[in-house]
């Protein structure tokens, strides 16, 4: 009898205990999974989870990426409009699930964060030529905007981002941390990756970054950004 009531006592108290929501669990998994992985880099930042993986992605993958994106460019768009005309430059490409090359890639990134593939946006390629840039943003949505309630209904807040860099730049195009007071150079099959939200799952404004203006020659990367739920395009 002790036994049993021992053991109700424990089921109800389980039962009681909020579920911790799921950005939460991811963002303690995919730091647990990249800290515990020898090719990644911690970037020091108390402030944000933020990381660097070395040569994730080889010399031939990196350039049938950017041929890709070379014959199916567009010029980059904004989920809201932006009164400064400059404000993003760049042209993006939308890669094709079919295509053995980005269904490798997709399961590359699968293995890396563990993050399901159903949580994934369509990834997305972007070319920088001279001058071009993207100015201070942060990747999650914003409450209150144009796009918030679609967002909602297709698949919720963003959590983590990874971007790889397919080539090496002759001169500028960094990507920058203003907050952190941090700049990354663009290296050919490095990625970064980063947690849009903090620890307790609410939009982390530290995450503001910038895509610096390429001074020579151009930038290729490709993006991908996961969602709290499963996403639909």
């Amino acid at each position: 009898m002790v036994g049993d009531m021992s053991r109700l006592t424990t089921l109800q108290h389980s039962q009681s205990r909020p579920a911790v929501p799921y950005a939460v669990r991811i963002g303690e998994s995919v730091r647990k999974r990249l800290l515990d992985n020898p090719h990644v880099v911690q970037l020091p930042s108390q402030a944000v989870d933020l990381f660097v993986i070395r040569d994730f992605l080889d010399l031939m993958s990196c350039l049938a990426l950017i041929d890709m994106i070379e014959r199916d460019h567009s010029p980059s768009t904004l989920l809201q409009k932006a009164e400064d005309e400059e404000f993003r430059t760049s042209s993006t490409c939308y890669l094709n699930r079919e295509n053995r090359i980005v269904r490798a890639l997709e399961d590359r990134l699968e293995t890396l964060t563990g993050i399901p593939l159903a949580h994934g946006e369509t990834i997305q390629g972007q070319r920088y030529v001279g001058g071009q840039q993207f100015k201070p943003h942060n990747d999650y949505f914003h409450r209150g905007t144009t796009y918030w309630d679609k967002e909602q209904t297709r698949g919720g807040q963003r959590t983590w981002t990874v971007m790889i860099c397919l080539n090496d730049v002759e001169r500028g195009g960094h990507t920058r941390f203003p907050l952190l007071d941090l700049e990354i150079a663009p290296k050919r099959g490095n990625a970064i990756a980063w947690n849009n939200l903090d620890c307790l799952a609410r939009p982390n404004p530290m995450t503001l970054h910038q895509g610096m203006p390429v001074e020579l020659g151009q930038k290729f990367i490709i993006t991908n950004w996961y969602r709290e739920r499963h996403y639909s395009a």
